[in-house]
């Protein structure tokens, strides 16, 4: 199956736009001939997968895209950089994300949408 291509846009008027729930959708309709409905849901449905594996503090590796992961951050003391005042800044989860090595020679490289899937299918997956 080729990548998903978005809608008619020009590479000019893409550039500098955020990519939205609403965008992968008609991706996913405009290549795969699906309802908007059902093509919003399958959105949903993968980004809440995600989600639910990454709340179970999980790891989600997409193969020749990257991998998530939640890691914990202590507590600290932080700086006003006004006042030079300390404040303690709460431990808390964050949300990391490194890209597979495929992903950035794309990124680099400036590859078509398509691509990805063709380099996965010549070698073995790199993360």
């Amino acid at each position: 199956m080729p990548g998903l291509k978005m809608s008619a846009d020009s590479e000019e008027e893409i550039q500098g736009r955020t990519l939205t729930r609403a965008d992968l959708a008609r991706a996913l309709q405009s290549a795969m001939g699906l309802p908007r409905r059902e093509a919003a849901e399958l959105v949903e449905m993968v980004l809440d997968e995600i989600v639910e594996r990454l709340r179970l503090r999980e790891e989600v590796k997409l193969s020749s895209f990257g991998t998530f992961s939640v890691r914990e951050k202590p507590a600290r003391i932080g700086r006003n950089p006004r006042t030079g005042a300390g404040a303690e800044i709460s431990a808390r989860l964050v949300v990391t994300f490194k890209p597979s090595n495929i992903l950035r020679a794309r990124i680099e490289q400036g590859d078509a949408p398509g691509e990805l899937a063709a380099a996965a299918d010549d070698g073995p997956a790199e993360t």
